[in-house]
């Protein structure tokens, strides 16, 4: 299945399964670090990086039959709903190929009902490259009965994450949150 990025804007639910396959990232694509910040405090809310390897590790082909890495679970403090505006930084390292127009969609949904939408453009990334990117951006103002069930429905706010290089879908994430 193809799809491209206007057709992801116009998602108004989670999707069922993944859109693409783990070899679909012909690129070398990996994410090694990702951070979360309230920036008005300042304090951080999530933070992981991805251990570096031992010198000689070699890594098998993605199996394209097993997604369980692709979906992340996340435990958020409930205060989280109540921020004004949050910034994240991304790192990710490009494998042999340069990456073309990199491009990030991502959906957030609770149930079947869209929240939030952002849409981040890279650029062009150069290969074997560490590359960084910042954002910061308001969060959506949520009526509190939304929150409360939220709060109450653990798991049941999704995301998802689609990244395209040169509108080919090439890597598909989802994300699963929790706040408590």
């Amino acid at each position: 299945m193809s799809v491209t990025p206007e057709e992801v804007l116009k998602f108004t639910k989670p999707t069922d399964g993944y859109l693409c396959k783990s070899s679909a990232n012909i690129y070398g694509i990996d994410f090694i670090y990702f951070r979360i910040r309230d920036t008005d405090s300042g304090s951080v809310i999530f933070e992981i990086r991805k251990p570096e390897p031992p010198p000689g590790t070699v890594y098998a082909e993605p199996d394209d039959n097993d997604d369980s890495w692709r979906c992340i679970r996340y435990q958020f403090p409930k205060q989280f709903l109540s921020y004004k505006n949050i910034g994240t930084t991304l790192e990710f390292k490009v494998g042999d190929k340069p990456v073309p127009h990199f491009r990030m969609i991502e959906r957030h949904y609770f149930r079947e009902h869209l929240i939030q939408s952002y849409d981040f453009d890279f650029g062009f990334c150069i290969p074997n490259s560490v590359n960084s990117w910042e954002s910061f951006y308001p969060m959506p103002e949520l009526d509190s009965s939304i929150v409360a069930a939220m709060i109450a429905n653990p798991f049941e706010t999704k995301s998802d994450s689609f990244y395209f290089v040169n509108d080919q879908l090439v890597m598909h994430n989802k994300g699963e949150y929790s706040y408590v």
